[in-house]
């Protein structure tokens, strides 16, 4: 069996170099054209997190029902006040919702506390990574390939403004996903015929070698694990947004985006900015009070300005 180590680092160097390079890991197309008129009949949930540094107001969509009846439901019972934004790293994002967060001491560990359960993945490519998107954290695809939801932590997007250099790499394979589907070949498929494929390209060509079969292949890897390995090309329309207002496209099509802030997106920016320690935990914490409250969708599409088309 080809070294476990050289496998592992060469995992770590695709993310790395997707991570790096600000490329993607979208898996499905985008349809963001030619949007439907609005329908302001109904109510819905406004949501008010407040913040150390200042209040948002979000909304959830309708097409993520578990995750927009979760999070109700988990406000409603006042779980997420007084935590922490645990995780913050700026250009990227600001993370919270770990229940352990509440009265942390200094320095203590975070980020794998819930409420003892998952959300099952809502993924829909209509919703995407810009800046203010409301995301479910959750596990990787190794130990959870389904893609299943965290069931209370959640992030904050604040991502880059990305220029056209930028937007061009968001097409072609997905390195992400190719170094998750090597990974999860061989820890689900130990005695699959491509892991005797790879190991025999590793020996006769080392690491390049190795590299080259992995790309020559990537329509078996794709059938053997499931996981789409190649990134879509990008409307234009999102890529508008992702050129104006920012977000993080490398996370589009891998985890449930199930909301977004429509105001106060600066209050992101003041929470992305503090000191972090070691761990990107904010030196000083930022505590969090997040409330729901039922509202006429025409009253909030005028108050702040959203577009339900959008959804």
């Amino acid at each position: 069996m080809m070294n476990k180590l050289k496998i592992s680092s060469l995992f770590l160097a695709l993310v790395f170099v997707v991570m790096a390079c600000g490329g993607g890991s979208s898996t499905e197309t985008s349809n963001d054209t030619d949007s439907p008129t609005a329908d302001l009949s109904g109510n819905d949930y406004l949501v008010t997190i407040k913040t150390d540094l200042g209040e948002m107001k979000a909304v959830l969509y309708d097409k993520t029902p578990q995750h927009k009846d979760n999070f109700i439901k988990l406000a409603k019972e006042g779980f997420y006040d007084s935590l922490i934004f645990h995780r913050v790293i700026k250009g990227f994002m600001v993370q919270g919702g770990d229940p352990d967060s509440k009265g942390a001491a200094p320095g203590q560990r975070l980020g794998t506390g819930g409420p003892g359960y998952t959300v099952p993945a809502e993924i829909n490519d209509q919703f995407y990574h810009k800046k203010g998107a409301l995301s479910a954290a959750r596990q990787g695809d190794a130990v959870n390939p389904e893609r299943a939801s965290s069931g209370s932590q959640f992030y904050l997007v604040q991502g880059e403004v990305l220029n056209d250099a930028s937007i061009a790499q968001f097409s072609g394979p997905n390195f992400a996903a190719i170094g998750g589907a090597l990974q999860n070949l061989r820890t689900t498929k130990p005695d699959h015929e491509l892991n005797k494929v790879y190991e025999e390209a590793y020996n006769t060509g080392g690491d390049q070698g190795y590299q080259d079969k992995v790309m020559e292949t990537l329509d078996q890897l794709e059938e053997a694990t499931g996981i789409t390995l190649n990134k879509p090309e990008m409307s234009a329309e999102r890529k508008e947004v992702y050129q104006t207002i920012g977000g993080t496209p490398f996370l589009d099509g891998d985890y449930t985006v199930f909301g977004e802030v429509i105001y106060g997106l600066d209050i992101i920016d003041s929470i992305a900015a503090v000191q972090t320690a070691p761990g990107d935990r904010p030196v000083e914490d930022v505590h969090m009070y997040i409330s729901v409250e039922e509202m006429p969708k025409k009253e909030i599409a005028e108050k702040y300005g959203y577009d339900y088309s959008n959804q």
